[in-house]
């Protein structure tokens, strides 16, 4: 592949090529309805950004466009013929009202100049991974990543030309010896699942830039409310929305964000996959953000009170979670000082058998994966999330037996520890 403007270069082409689109691009895309608050605070954002202000009846919600193809206009004519058809209503793959009403709020929370909302988290990963490598090309990633990212990386990558090197993902020297003249792509969670490792963001931002790399980080967890990676050397970020950003465990979907330069890239990989994302879930997403800022301050203030009744409790073996003293990367608190999210892991006495006691016992949480939701949700990462590695695998990147995911809702306090209380006090 030739390194012209809008291609990723053959591996040792040279590493230049992460800042070669240079092409001018407005933010976006948006309509001219669309509100901009740039500047303002998270919740404003939270609530302001990217609303589309009907000109016809003034709704004061984004109306839903309930359809998949646009009349044609003299706009949409010089869309084709000046290449810039992302940012016109035309076919809803292409783009949408909806779409480009959530994607606004996402990139102002994001402080960034676009970005995109698919079908799933799941989509927004294998389309930003495949838009942004190429035939030969290699990545450095982790075991620690999202099972459905492992299961990719590991088993559908060489498939498609590109390798993969697992390395410590808190380890930045690890990171750096994994890095070869082919490698395009980093390719972190911030805070990983299920035993919260923080990533030293800074430090892959350096290396990023001293490699002339793209440093891609997978921020579900923490959310732009408590960390943008844009802000620390990362090029884009990932979200599966299904989780915080919506929190009402009612939406799939998955979002990117970062340079105008690098989103277009990704929309036109989208557009040959087709994980774009429909206009009633592009509804429902933006309802939740609406209140992402809040939601958020309660899922870590709940955290936070589980995680300090586990700690030092006769059944508990371990906690994991930043707020407690021995929580080895203490980087995260310089990058995150104000809050980290509704997780904590746990590790209770007597392995998985208690674990399952445990389940059992409690009342409010419910017993069910995923996370982020408005809902106390428990799981064990045995069974689920991480049970494709084997004991030996799981047990390297130190899933141990009896760990509990804990995802902390918006429950008031005292009836979420109340509960872990009588739990853990029957076992």
């Amino acid at each position: 592949m030739a390194k012209s403007q809008g291609s990723v270069p053959e591996p040792g082409a040279g590493k230049e090529w992460t800042d070669s689109l240079s092409r001018g691009r407005v933010p976006g895309p948006r309509l001219d309805q669309q509100r901009v608050v740039d500047g303002r605070g998270p919740s404003t954002r939270s609530v302001h950004a990217g609303t589309y202000e009907d000109p016809g009846t003034g709704a004061v919600g984004t109306p839903v466009f309930q359809t998949t193809t646009f009349k044609f206009t003299d706009d949409t004519y010089d869309a084709f013929d000046q290449g810039h058809i992302r940012d016109v209503p035309i076919y809803g793959r292409y783009g949408s009202p909806n779409q480009w009403t959530v994607q606004e709020k996402i990139a102002s929370l994001e402080n960034t100049e676009s970005a995109l909302v698919f079908s799933s988290g799941m989509a927004a990963i294998t389309t930003t991974l495949l838009a942004l490598t190429n035939h030969g090309g290699h990545i450095v990633s982790s075991r620690d990543v999202y099972g459905g990212t492992f299961n990719l990386l590991r088993e559908d990558m060489h498939q498609l030309g590109r390798t993969v090197t697992f390395t410590d993902p808190t380890d930045i020297d690890a990171v750096r010896a994994a890095v070869r003249d082919e490698t395009q792509v980093l390719y972190f969670e911030s805070l990983t699942n299920p035993l919260l490792k923080a990533v030293p963001l800074v430090e892959l931002g350096k290396l990023a830039r001293e490699r002339h790399l793209l440093l891609v980080i997978d921020n579900t967890f923490l959310t732009p409310i408590h960390l943008r990676p844009l802000e620390h050397g990362a090029h884009l970020v990932i979200h599966s929305a299904t989780k915080y950003l919506n929190g009402h465990s009612d939406v799939t979907a998955g979002a990117v964000a970062g340079s105008r330069k690098y989103v277009d890239r990704i929309w036109s990989q989208m557009l040959k996959f087709g994980g774009s994302l429909d206009a009633g879930m592009c509804f429902l997403l933006e309802r939740g953000l609406k209140t992402l800022a809040l939601r958020m301050g309660q899922h870590h203030v709940n955290a936070t009170a589980v995680a300090a009744l586990l700690d030092g409790h006769p059944a508990v073996h371990r906690v994991h979670h930043p707020s407690r003293p021995d929580y080895p990367w203490t980087w995260l608190h310089e990058v995150c000082p104000d809050g980290w999210g509704g997780m904590v892991s746990f590790e209770l006495k007597g392995g998985d058998e208690t674990a399952f006691k445990l389940l059992d016992r409690l009342r409010l949480p419910v017993v069910a994966t995923s996370l982020g939701g408005v809902e106390s949700l428990v799981s064990l990462p045995f069974n689920t999330s991480h049970s494709f590695l084997t004991a030996s695998q799981r047990a390297e990147v130190g899933i141990a037996p009896g760990l509990v995911r804990f995802s902390a809702g918006i429950e008031d306090t005292e009836d979420l520890v109340e509960d872990l209380e009588q739990a853990l006090a029957g076992l």
